[in-house]
């Protein structure tokens, strides 16, 4: 029985943080129709960004956690006003070529700033050790990833159904030529979306900063992740970022614990049977609520 416990928080652990990189990706489809190949490598810049103010420049995790995600926010307004302002109206095609050369050049920016070694972030001293849960040792840090995960769960959820600002993205989203009509600036709609998903990606990094070693190509592993659980739930769903990040984490959670030889292509199993079965996924495609 621990060790279905364990096992289940582990789960709700990774599927949490998924939720959080892959909410991202589909909230910026879902508004701007263009698939965001550079989505990973925002979330490795993130955990980068507090690696360097923990460990270089001594800010306590806390700011880093604050700090790391506006920063690469700000970056997302430049990637948008210099390069993505000019292919929102063409094919979707352009926003994969473009967005996965901002991807390259991220990639190798991190590379040339802080090497292609390891680097380590610790969790901060009150989040460090575990305690006894259900008869289970769970890790202070997973426990914490969960009660965020929830809280930004929640949050966006009442974000999207009971303010203006998220009625003014689902118009935008539905039909942009209407919400110019009504005097929405869609311009900075679209802007602000970019960088919304461009926050959540780096909250993403930096939460799995304490729990993943640091490397170059972390972003390119965690954005077949969020491609997968995007598949799986539904592409612009955020219910099914929800589901296919649930599913995914069960399927680490579980399949890591039980089924450790086969755990790697298990994703791609599951990803492959919604496909063959549920070619929109789990809740369908083109939803924004």
């Amino acid at each position: 029985m621990s060790g279905f416990i364990a096992a289940l928080l582990n789960s709700l652990d990774i599927g949490l943080l998924l939720f959080i990189i892959a909410v991202g990706l589909n909230i910026v489809f879902g508004v701007l129709n263009i698939i965001n190949f550079a989505h990973g490598a925002l979330y490795m810049l993130g955990a980068y960004l507090a690696f360097t103010l923990i460990n270089l420049v001594g800010m306590p995790f806390w700011a880093a956690l604050l700090l790391a995600p506006l920063g690469v926010a700000a970056l997302a307004v430049v990637i948008d006003r210099v390069l993505l302002q000019f292919i929102y109206s063409r094919d979707i095609s352009d926003s994969l070529l473009l967005t996965f050369a901002v991807l390259l050049i991220i990639n190798e920016s991190v590379r040339l700033l802080w090497g292609s070694g390891i680097h380590v972030v610790k969790p901060p001293e009150m989040l460090a050790g575990s305690v006894e849960l259900l008869g289970s040792s769970v890790a202070t840090y997973s426990l914490f990833v969960i009660v965020t995960g929830l809280i930004l769960l929640a949050g966006l959820w009442y974000l999207f159904n009971r303010t203006r600002v998220g009625r003014i993205m689902r118009a935008a989203a539905l039909d942009r030529d209407m919400a110019e009509a009504l005097c929405i600036n869609t311009r900075l709609v679209v802007t602000g979306v970019f960088a919304f998903g461009a926050w959540l990606a780096a909250m993403g990094g930096v939460m799995a900063a304490p729990m993943r070693a640091l490397d170059p190509g972390m972003g390119d592993k965690i954005i077949i992740e969020s491609f997968i659980v995007v598949v799986i739930g539904g592409l612009g769903s955020f219910p099914g970022a929800l589901i296919g990040a649930l599913i995914l984490g069960l399927i680490h959670g579980f399949g890591g614990r039980y089924l450790p030889e086969v755990n790697l292509l298990l994703p791609f199993v599951g990803m492959a049977l919604v496909l063959l079965f549920m070619p929109n996924g789990i809740t369908g495609k083109g939803k924004t609520s």
